[in-house]
């Protein structure tokens, strides 16, 4: 059983149960894999591709794994004979060879350290058969092969850790393939049947898994097809085709050995290791997943459906090559189905995205996903036992220890497997991380590095090292899997009573005349039915009157819909070049200035609290005046006499200003950063002076914060760079304002490193001048990123900086990373720099496809932030004062937005109803606990219960000679409830 959290056991389980009960009708025959794509596109989003936490079953199998030629090298020392790698190394323009490889041959000790210290239950490695039988044949055996292979026996079983033992792992002696031609030639299956019969009398003692031939795909299709691998035939397309025919015989004929003459002696399980890429479908038709399943048919299919189906090749492959594939007789499907005593599967970087070409995924899409893999061969070969004998990465050959995008692709691998047994059902014996160590990389040669150790090959001895992947590997296995921690479940609790609960917006619908005393007609109205008639032709005179709040119908729409959300707060920014069009703040747009105040008394009305910003930085449009731009000297000056403007205007209903937001933009340089700064100082020196005795308001600036966690948080060489990251990106406005009146030290040092000058100096004034200008600390977090000092991605590296961005393999992306967790660590970080302010979060949402109105990735994401964000409060003590969710709609912020638009119409999404629970609730109260009991707070102006909205109706009687008209004018006041 997979041990997990007691709250999420029952619903995985039964999950599983359905699943297998499900399977039980319908897998086990061909083409049964075909309804796993339907399966997982039907499975809860985003819940299902949350990360998983627990344990693997009792007895789970964590094993390391190599292949001979790759790592052993001593390729012509004590009798060993040449292989076709020897040989194909050393044709055409080959770079390396295999001939030292790792040298594990003179390095047993060596690598034995290295598999005790990962702590492994099993070793997978392969016997090289040139160096058992140089020739090939049993009458060239070579006593000191055997003796070292008995040697490694003898010290995995002293250490406890069982071998799998490959006996071919692409290394066929040179003399079978000159002499026979190799695995082309029918006669090759005794030849293997007495190799391998050799092995298991000789070995069988000491081992109880075997596998007879790894990847039969690659030795075929690119041994003897493409010509990649050795021994490098090409063309004949026919010919890959014959050659998997003669090893999957030769696979049979081996097995069938073990199984009369061995089995019961030795008490063993045989195989043969397949390999396979994922595949999903590009378009949702019922022809694209046909496509997809005879993609995998044609790969894994080809050797998996004789072995554990009907022992006859797939429908698909037999349908589209037709007499290409050679038949196989009644006799022959019988002594091929049912070889195999558990499904040894191959998985990662030597078959996907490199050695499955466009032509085998008959144009749909390549993909990473082992747990689909896994449901598929359960479905379509009748829940085998499947030991994942290979699996992981690779990373460029210059990282050395550094590997923490191998690492995070092996978590991602790791947890796949933990979700096909918890949920999925899937018999899923074991899990072999590849490779033990770095070695010779088959067609890649020394161009990548695939292994959990560093092996220094320029080193005598070889030197191997850990590298971050391998203390990853060792903790996994030491934990037998992920267990779930204290702070990975969800907290209980409620939040205070005067914790502020907003919405936020970048901008609010703005209307630049009343509409709702626009219309000008003329009605009859008729007594008896009460029914209005436009009189035609007749209009009324131009109204003589000035402009009320409640005419603005948009300012009525949307104080509703923020009002239905349950908020207290909603933040907003004004548009300063709209406000202020040349830059002079004593000539504003006063019809601009008048909705605004409105808008904001408005919100008051509704007992909605405005928070407003002055200037909100996009890299689309900065929206400051065209005359002036952040380089310019007279900005700052020009910022603050529009801030005094914004006070002085509107100050009598706004108490909550943010200055400038988000203005630490990556784009923005260090000269417009410094004089954005001494703007914030200005205005809020101006408010603090002129306008904060009267009016009695908070000023601040919000800050972009999203979380940048060390790719590998053990590794002092990773949480370096992290802190240079936060530095450079937060620190930069936050320390001049909320700390010392200057840059952070880590930034000057950093760039005083790279001879750079262009960080200015404050002088004493200017730092006296922006100390201390704040009030509270706001912060937009939205997502996490991790950094590394390890360069691996030139696309994702920040030169400057010297780190390398990237992303944990298993978070929920839309687009940006979900990671609910680095908003408590950004809160906590805060905290730790600044402890004393108190701290809002202005915006954190999600971008979700505009036309999902059960938008339940906004849902989750809501739900796990707003947690974190409580147990920062309860459990880490931060001062979160409030907590504001973005964004209001989608018309204004396009895929964040808790309403929605259809025709024009706003229409409330899921996510809606969600977030105005958690405030109802004031968070999330336990289960029991008596209701959290907070007083009501009165409406702010009592002068709003004047604007409910009620029909007034005005007579107006007009007599003639022939006829008495009545005028009725039905007005509705803008704000209020029925």
């Amino acid at each position: 059983m997979v041990h997990r959290s007691s709250a999420s056991r029952a619903g995985a389980w039964l999950a599983a149960w359905l699943a297998c009960a499900w399977l039980a009708c319908t897998s086990g025959k061909p083409g049964a894999g075909l309804q796993t794509w339907a399966r997982f596109s039907k499975l809860p989003y985003p819940g299902d591709k949350a990360f998983l936490y627990g344990t693997f079953p009792p007895g789970f199998m964590w094993a390391v794994g190599t292949a001979a030629y790759q790592v052993e090298g001593a390729f012509d020392k004590d009798g060993k004979g040449p292989s076709i790698w020897d040989t194909f190394t050393r044709d055409g323009n080959r770079m390396a060879t295999g001939d030292v490889g790792s040298d594990s041959y003179h390095n047993t000790a060596a690598d034995m350290r290295a598999i005790r210290q990962l702590g492994v239950s099993h070793y997978r490695f392969s016997l090289s058969w040139p160096r058992l039988f140089p020739n090939g044949t049993h009458g060239s055996l070579n006593q000191a092969g055997v003796r070292y292979y008995r040697g490694l026996l003898a010290r995995l079983k002293e250490a406890r850790v069982e071998p799998v033992v490959t006996l071919y792992h692409w290394d066929l002696p040179e003399a079978l393939q000159q002499r026979l031609g190799g695995w082309s030639n029918p006669d090759m299956v005794e030849v293997f049947r007495d190799y391998a019969d050799f092995c298991f009398r000789t070995f069988g003692h000491d081992v109880r898994w075997w596998i007879t031939i790894d990847n039969p795909f690659v030795v075929a299709r690119h041994g003897y097809g493409t010509g990649v691998v050795a021994p490098g035939v090409k063309g004949d397309p026919d010919l890959p085709f014959k050659v998997g025919h003669v090893l999957l015989q030769a696979h049979a004929a081996a097995w069938h050995t073990y199984d009369r003459d061995y089995r019961r002696r030795q008490g063993g399980r045989v195989s043969m290791a397949l390999a396979s890429h994922w595949v999903r479908p590009r378009r949702t038709r019922v022809e694209s997943l046909r496509e997809c399943q005879c993609s995998l048919e044609h790969v894994l299919g080809w050797f998996a459906g004789p072995l554990f189906g009907d022992g006859d090749y797939p429908a698909c492959m037999k349908a589209r090559l037709g007499h290409r594939l050679p038949a196989l007789g009644e006799e022959e499907r019988r002594q091929l189905q049912g070889t195999a005593d558990f499904f040894a599967l191959s998985h990662g970087a030597t078959l996907s995205f490199q050695l499955v070409n466009d032509s085998l995924k008959f144009g749909q899409r390549e993909d990473l996903d082992l747990r689909m893999l896994l449901y598929w061969v359960s479905a379509e070969y009748d829940w085998p036992d499947i030991f994942v004998v290979q699996s992981g990465w690779y990373v460029s050959s210059s990282t050395k220890t550094q590997d923490p995008k191998h690492m995070y692709y092996l978590k991602r691998f790791i947890a796949e497997a933990l979700k096909s047994i918890a949920v999925d059902g899937v018999k899923v014996l074991g899990y072999t991380a590849w490779s033990l160590m770095d070695g010779f990389e088959w067609h890649r040669e020394c161009g990548i590095r695939r292994g959990l150790y560093y092996v220094d090959f320029n080193t005598p001895d070889m030197k191997r090292e850990p590298k971050i992947s391998a203390t990853f590997y060792k903790n996994v296995i030491q934990r037998n899997g992920f267990p779930e921690l204290p702070e990975n479940r969800p907290a209980q609790g409620v939040f205070p009573c005067d914790f502020a609960w907003g919405v936020s917006a970048n901008s609010i619908q703005v209307e630049s005349s009343p509409s709702q005393f626009a219309d000008p007609n003329l009605y009859v109205w008729n007594k008896a039915n009460g029914e209005l008639t436009q009189l035609e032709g007749l209009l009324a005179p131009p109204a003589q009157r000035d402009a009320h709040c409640a005419a603005y119908i948009s300012i009525r729409q949307q104080v509703d819909e923020i009002q239905a959300v349950g908020v207290s707060h909603f933040h907003f920014s004004l548009n300063w070049s709209a406000l202020v069009p040349t830059g002079n703040a004593a000539r504003p747009n006063a019809t601009l200035l008048a909705y605004y105040r409105c808008f904001s008394h408005q919100l008051l009305c509704a007992n909605v609290t405005p928070v407003v910003t002055l200037w909100h930085h996009t890299r689309q449009c900065s929206s400051l005046p065209p005359p002036l731009g952040w380089l310019n000297r007279e900005t700052p000056q020009r910022f603050t006499e529009y801030a005094r403007l914004c006070f002085r205007e509107l100050g009598e209903h706004v108490k909550m200003w943010i200055t400038l937001n988000e203005p630490n933009d990556e784009t923005v340089s260090y000269q417009e950063a410094h004089r954005m700064l001494l703007a914030h100082a200005l205005a809020w020196r101006a408010y603090d002076q002129d306008f904060r005795p009267v009016q009695g308001g908070q000023v601040s600036l919000a800050l972009h914060m999203d979380w940048v966690e060390p790719a590998f948080s053990y590794s002092r060489e990773d949480v370096e760079p992290a802190k240079r990251v936060l530095d450079f990106r937060v620190a930069w406005f936050a320390e001049p304002i909320l700390g010392s009146g200057d840059y952070p030290p880590g930034m000057r040092s950093w760039l005083r490193q790279l001879n750079s000058l262009e960080l200015p100096v404050f002088n004493e004034d200017d730092r006296q001048l922006v100390k201390g200008t704040y009030d509270f600390f706001a912060i937009s977090h939205f997502s996490a990123e991790l950094v590394t000092r390890a360069k691996e991605d030139p696309y994702t590296y920040t030169s400057e900086l010297e780190v390398q961005h990237m992303v944990d393999t298993t978070w929920i992306k839309s687009p940006r990373p979900v990671v609910p967790w680095g908003l408590r660590k950004a809160l906590n970080w805060v905290k730790e720099h600044y402890p004393h302010v108190g701290i809002y979060v202005m915006a954190n949402g999600v971008q979700e496809d505009t036309a999902r109105f059960k938008d339940s990735l906004r849902v989750f994401y809501l739900y796990n932030y707003i947690n974190e964000a409580l147990k920062a409060i309860t459990l880490d003590g931060v001062n979160l004062k409030g907590y504001f969710a973005y964004a209001l709609n989608d018309q204004r912020d396009p895929g964040f937005g808790l309403y929605g638009y259809v025709h024009g119409e706003a229409l409330a999404k899921a996510s809606l109803a969600n977030y105005r629970n958690i405030i109802r609730h004031h968070g999330f109260p336990a289960q029991g606990a008596p209701a959290q009991r907070c007083p009501r707070t009165a409406r702010p102006c009592a002068a709003c219960r004047a604007l409910a909205k009620r029909p007034v109706v005005g007579f107006l009687t007009l007599v003639g000679s022939v006829a008495l008209v009545a005028l009725a004018l039905i007005v509705y006041y803008a704000y209020g409830r029925r």
